[in-house]
């Protein structure tokens, strides 16, 4: 999806984000120069990604504020290096995401509640999961789950938990999955991950626009560093009612309002005002002078008129 969304030949190796922002670890830079895009726009406080994902992403959480500047200093204090993998926290800022899905997208989102999951885990032939969940609620079960060390039977469960099942067997975290809102969002539908907000994204492609941190605390279906005694400390165990958000004219609105994403229907041409730094990225057709593989960043108090037939999101910092 990327490559040929950047206007190259697919290789056959993975391409899985593309980053649009002054974030350290890939700061985006003014076309044609080497110039970093920081010194134009200063650091910017959100950053958005276009994401694919053929497989499942790890399940994982990303902290508030005040969680990430504690844990920030605490592995900084403890030595390690920024690229240490054993590290969850790479910045001290929070992480509240918004995803927008481009094609059929499929998720884990937050929990569900308790009485609708202890009948599904019944149905998957987990009574003993099914009784602990009754019996202790999610936190109670969370500990109970991460501390099994034998791979749950899998025949009775849907095919997209026996998926991770084949990719990451006896993985603790796949006990925990089906406490999640499982969501299938058609393109143009969304959902909203605030800090503490437990997920896994299982496949499709969306644009993702978060604050500019790279903290991650992962909890399984991942090679990668999992910590669960830090998930525990981060997670928020609430019950989602509602994963999927939706536009309110026109308008997705980020979590806790850190920013914002407006789509624009280009056809013909258009003026665009930003009264805040802003990037505009292109996911479908062309626009006269954007090359495929750039966006468009502007300053507070910019504007700017484009022409073409495309499908563009307008992303604004708050």
């Amino acid at each position: 999806f990327i490559p040929e969304l950047l206007g190259r030949v697919p290789d056959g190796s993975p391409c899985a984000e593309w980053w649009l922002g002054t974030h350290p670890v890939a700061p985006s830079v003014i076309s044609g120069t080497n110039d970093p895009l920081s010194g134009y726009t200063g650091d910017m406080t959100m950053l958005v990604k276009v994401l694919s994902c053929a497989t499942p992403l790890s399940l994982q959480t990303h902290p508030g504020t005040e969680q990430a500047r504690r844990g920030f200093a605490k592995e900084n204090a403890a030595g390690l290096a920024l690229d240490d993998p054993r590290r969850n926290y790479r910045d001290d800022r929070a992480k509240p995401e918004m995803l927008i899905a481009l094609t059929p997208f499929e998720a884990l989102c937050g929990f569900d509640d308790v009485d609708s999951t202890v009948g599904q885990l019944k149905a998957y032939r987990w009574h003993e999961e099914a009784e602990v969940l009754d019996l202790y609620g999610i936190d109670g079960y969370m500990l109970w789950a991460f501390d099994q060390r034998s791979a749950p039977d899998l025949d009775a469960c849907p095919a997209w938990l026996q998926h991770i099942g084949d990719l990451h067997p006896g993985d603790r975290g796949l006990r925990i999955a089906p406490l999640l809102n499982h969501v299938q969002l058609a393109p143009g539908e969304a959902i909203s991950l605030p800090a503490g907000n437990l997920h896994a994204y299982l496949s499709g492609d969306g644009l993702e626009v978060m604050e500019s941190s790279d903290n991650v605390i992962r909890a399984g279906f991942t090679p990668k560093h999992v910590d669960v005694n830090e998930l525990q400390h981060i997670v928020d165990t609430s019950v989602l009612e509602q994963p999927k958000v939706h536009p309110v004219d026109g308008v997705y609105s980020g979590p806790g309002g850190a920013f914002d994403v407006r789509r624009i229907d280009l056809a013909g041409s258009t003026h665009i005002s930003a009264d805040c730094t802003s990037v505009i990225v292109r996911t479908a057709g062309t626009v006269d002078g954007i090359g495929p593989d750039e966006a468009i960043a502007l300053a507070a108090g910019e504007s700017i008129d484009l022409s073409g037939t495309a499908t563009l999101w307008l992303c604004r910092q708050h």
